[in-house]
C-alpha cells in the first residue's frame, strides 16, 4: 500500500470543507460542523470538537514512584486517579506547558522533561493532540520559578504510587482514563 502522507502527517487528498459552521464556543473547546466531500465522493457533515493541543506528564520521583492526581470528573460522575495534564495556552511551547502543568497540579517543578510522543485520543471527532512527557528531577518551587495557579475548577490531590500500585488502580478501575494508561505505556518499565 502506498503511503499518502505529506509533511506533518496529513494525508494528501484529504477532504477540504465546503462549509464550516461553528455551533458551540466554550471555555475549553468549540464544536464545528464541516460539510466535506470524502475522497470516495460521499458528502458528509462532520461534527468536530476543536480542542487546543494538550500535555500529559508522567512525573517520576527520585524513588521511581509515579505521581498521580485524584480529581472529580463530572462528565463520568466520579473521582479518578490520573496523570497530570492540561491544555497549552495560546502561543505556549509544549515543554513550557508541561513544566507549568506539573507545578500547578502536583506542586513540584521538573528539572528534566523528556518528550515521549504524541497521540490523538479521539480522532473520529476531535482534533486534540496530546503530547506526553516524562518529568524527573522533581523539586519544590524556588524563588526563580514562576508562581503556579491551579485552575478554578480543579480540586486535586497528588499522591506517589509504586508501579505495582498503579497497576492495581488500573485493574480496580480507579484509573479509568486512556491518557493515563497510554502515558504509562510510553515509559519503559512502567507497564506490564
Amino acid at each position: 500500500m502506498r503511503d499518502t502522507r505529506t509533511r506533518g502527517g496529513a494525508v494528501s487528498g484529504a477532504a477540504v470543507p465546503h462549509v464550516i459552521r461553528k455551533v458551540f464556543e466554550g471555555r475549553v473547546f468549540s464544536v464545528a460542523v464541516e460539510t466535506i466531500t470524502l475522497p470516495n465522493g460521499h458528502r458528509l457533515d462532520a461534527e468536530i470538537v476543536r480542542h487546543p493541543r494538550s500535555v500529559v506528564i508522567v512525573p517520576i520521583d527520585d524513588e521511581g514512584r509515579v505521581i498521580l492526581i485524584r480529581q472529580y470528573r463530572h462528565a463520568v460522575g466520579r473521582w479518578l486517579w490520573e496523570l497530570p495534564a492540561g491544555s497549552t495556552d495560546a502561543g505556549e511551547h509544549e515543554h513550557a506547558a508541561a513544566a507549568r502543568e506539573c507545578q500547578e497540579e502536583i506542586g513540584l517543578v521538573p528539572s528534566n522533561l523528556e518528550r515521549l510522543g504524541a497521540l490523538f485520543p479521539t480522532p473520529g471527532y476531535c482534533d486534540e493532540e496530546m503530547v506526553f512527557f516524562r518529568a524527573t528531577g522533581l523539586r519544590e518551587p524556588g524563588p526563580g520559578d514562576r508562581a503556579a495557579h491551579a485552575d478554578a475548577d480543579e480540586d486535586i490531590e497528588p499522591r506517589a504510587f509504586t508501579l505495582e500500585a498503579v497497576q492495581a488502580l488500573i485493574e480496580s478501575g480507579e484509573v479509568a482514563d486512556l491518557k493515563t494508561v497510554a502515558g504509562l505505556a510510553l515509559v519503559p518499565g512502567a507497564s506490564r
